[in-house]
């Protein structure tokens, strides 16, 4: 607000001229359709899963064609879906969990000078980004320690990463280190500082790498479907993944005709594959908006320099 020599206030125009207001109107436009295009798949999805099995092969648009669970109840009904999903929500919880606190305390230590050898112990992190060893390595060294067939392979190979390491340790060089320093004349040790500065400190990016890392756990089933013969052990992405590639004969062995009047309904491929990418996107989609508030400062405060 600026004042002229006759001493009247100059006040900003409330009026936006036709070419702001156009460049306004094209800015929503484009992204209004842009969301449209990204929502619309997950959308189109959940409409048919949740559609009656017969009337959607009318077609489905914007709208649900009749109303009807049958394929929801079949899939939750398939044989060992509820242990599959038992063992996926115990890696996903337990993977997550080991990750961060891994990640974080080993970010942590790198960035004390007085540790031994870490400028190279960081270049090591570095070049596990960039390089790797391939299958066959890999499969070779899971089975020398004893993970074939075991729950622990779903959480000690991904307790450390590169990309989450360096994130938490750019983030943590960032805070203040007066915080650390009076906590030492205090008589605090690295792990107490660790627990009661550093950690609480560094929420934003700690919630940024449990999404990557409960994402990443929950839809995995590689090492699953390689090192994994035991039913018991067997992750939903994978038990789904199966059924997803036998859906025409899942729908034959689940469908169940229920007689309404002079209507049949009977469950379709098509339903079936529908209903288990639900089931299986429906928890991270849930997760997300809980933590999408520190995500983003997390990744952007983490991302600052290298």
């Amino acid at each position: 607000m600026r004042t002229q020599p006759s001493g009247e206030t100059l006040r900003p125009s409330r009026h936006m001229d036709w070419k702001d207001l156009t460049f306004t109107l094209f800015n929503y436009i484009l992204l209004s359709m842009l969301v449209i295009i990204t929502i619309y798949p997950f959308y189109y999805i959940l409409i048919y899963s949740i559609s009656d099995p017969i009337e959607v092969q009318k077609g489905v648009y914007f709208w649900p064609s009749g109303f009807s669970l049958e394929a929801y109840k079949a899939t939750v009904q398939l044989p060992g879906i509820m242990d599959a999903a038992l063992v996926s929500v115990s890696r996903t919880v337990l993977g997550t969990l080991i990750t961060v606190f891994s990640c974080s305390f080993f970010a942590y230590l790198i960035t004390k000078e007085e540790m031994p050898y870490r400028k190279i112990i960081y270049r090591f992190v570095l070049i596990t980004m960039y390089f790797n060893a391939g299958f066959i390595p890999w499969y070779l060294t899971m089975k020398a320690y004893g993970l074939q067939n075991n729950f622990l392979l779903y959480i000690i190979p991904s307790a450390m990463s590169g990309f989450n390491i360096i994130l938490i340790k750019t983030f943590i060089e960032q805070l203040p280190a007066s915080l650390e320093e009076s906590a030492k004349i205090d008589g605090a040790g690295y792990f107490r500082i660790y627990r009661s500065i550093i950690f609480p400190l560094s929420m934003p990016i700690i919630a940024t790498i449990a999404v990557f890392s409960a994402v990443g756990q929950w839809n995995t089933w590689f090492d699953n479907f390689f090192l994994v013969e035991n039913p018991k052990l067997q992750t939903l992405q994978l038990v789904l993944y199966n059924f997803l590639n036998q859906s025409s004969n899942l729908s034959n062995m689940t469908t169940e005709e229920l007689t309404r009047g002079d209507v049949v309904r009977t469950l379709t491929p098509q339903s079936i594959r529908m209903t288990i990418t639900m089931l299986v996107t429906l928890p991270i989609v849930l997760v997300y908006p809980m933590l999408q508030r520190y995500f983003v400062k997390g990744i952007m405060m983490g991302a600052v320099k290298g």
